[in-house]
């Protein structure tokens, strides 16, 4: 065996590789070097939370996530669940009054708004209370009072978390108070944040900057800025788009906070767990969602989708244009060409005339980014039935009719003579 031969072989068959691996290098660097994908995007995010989701209100739609679903403490952020049920069993001028148990076990170095044994205060003010200051006596004197004691509302708590479907959420107590058995990820905080949004009412207080609480049979009129510092004009956290959030901090569970924030028809949810800046970490996540993102017409309402030819129409109608019946918004990285997606068209069976102007002759789908938008494909105008079956008829019946008068006349009747 010549080794020589064999040596001089691989030899030159490594050349040619080496010569390949170096050409697709050039190219891969040349083309491709400075476009940036998404996960190089989500990559270059610098979130410094142990965990954190960012998510579209609207489609459900994940943007950016991280360790989603570790299970975490989530601090005062519990508190969006007690607003929630109090605001579903509850009107916000129902008058509550403080009993002693629900003001006096707060632990020492928790938050509270100085609630007196007896205070009467309304649903509203508590929940101010609650969701501005995070005050955790105020959580106790909810709990108490739509739950008939903390531990039954506990139970509430446990039951609405099964009932959205978090199966890595588990209560132990109303505001948040360090125990190992009270966790939730940020998936499931996300969507809890989610179903608070549709009240207007936790809207509303949960977007407050600052709360004021007038004199009460025991105590005299309060004041306190929200411990939400983005929701804050002034203040160097300070984020304009901010339209809700609440905040949470212990010292096993970190920085916490879940927001909402709305900005060119985006509405969108973040969640920051075990942060050491969490207003800071919340903004980037805002921020990389809003220069990334946005909401794209697809098509406009009325725009032409398709042509189809409609059966028994006249000849001057059986030609009809198919309209999408409203604009269709889909959420689309601002990288994305939607010229290039095509519609997926599903028709009406045996489509015939007459069709009436707008009415739905079918519907049309376009998918961007795994999320299917559908709407009604409707007429653009008036079709008319054709009447030439009906003519046919006519002459038909008329011929036979003229065929029946000829052989009368041919072949008439013989009279029949009487005998």
């Amino acid at each position: 065996m010549n080794f020589k031969i064999m040596n001089k072989k691989l030899l030159y068959k490594l050349c040619i590789l080496l010569f390949a691996y170096s050409i697709f290098m050039f190219f891969n660097n040349f083309i491709f070097g400075n476009y940036v994908f998404a996960d190089d995007f989500t990559s270059a995010l610098d979130i410094n939370a142990s965990s954190a989701l960012l998510v579209d209100n609207k489609t459900n739609k994940i943007l950016y996530s991280k360790n989603e679903n570790k299970k975490m403490f989530p601090a005062s952020t519990t508190k969006i669940v007690t607003a929630i049920l109090v605001l579903e069993n509850h009107s916000l001028d129902e008058k509550v009054t403080a009993s002693y148990d629900a003001v006096m076990s707060i632990p020492s170095g928790y938050s509270t708004a100085d609630i007196q044994i007896e205070e009467e205060l309304t649903v509203e003010q508590l929940l101010e209370l609650l969701l501005v200051h995070s005050a955790n006596d105020a959580a106790n004197v909810l709990a108490e009072y739509a739950g008939g004691s903390v531990s039954s509302f506990v139970s509430m708590m446990n039951t609405k978390a099964n009932e959205l479907g978090l199966s890595n959420t588990h209560f132990t107590n109303p505001y948040g108070l360090q125990d190992d058995n009270h966790y939730t990820t940020a998936h499931d905080l996300a969507i809890i944040m989610q179903y608070c949004l549709k009240n207007d009412a936790f809207r509303k207080i949960a977007g407050q900057a600052s709360c004021a609480i007038p004199a009460t049979n025991k105590s005299n009129p309060r004041k306190y800025d929200s411990t939400n510092e983005l929701l804050i004009a002034g203040n160097s956290n300070y984020y304009s788009n901010l339209i809700a959030g609440k905040t949470g901090y212990t010292s096993k569970a970190g920085g916490c906070l879940v927001s909402a924030a709305y900005n060119n028809n985006l509405e969108l949810i973040g969640v920051i767990l075990n942060s050491n800046n969490r207003f800071k970490d919340t903004r980037s996540l805002y921020n990389y969602g809003y220069k990334n993102f946005s909401i794209k017409n697809i098509v406009n309402e009325k725009d032409i989708i398709t042509n189809i030819e409609v059966k028994n129409a006249t000849k001057n109608t059986k030609s009809l244009n198919l309209l999408v019946s409203e604009d269709i918004p889909v959420l689309a990285n601002n990288s994305d060409d939607l010229t290039t997606i095509q519609p997926e068209i599903s028709l009406n069976n045996n489509i015939e005339a007459p069709i009436e102007e707008g009415q739905a002759i079918g519907k049309v789908s376009y998918t961007v980014n795994g999320i299917t938008y559908t709407t009604n494909l409707i007429a653009a105008n008036n079709v008319e039935k054709s009447k030439l079956f009906t003519y046919i008829l006519y002459g038909f019946g008329f011929l036979i009719l003229i065929l029946i008068i000829y052989r009368f006349f041919k072949n008439p009747k013989k009279t029949i003579r009487r005998r």
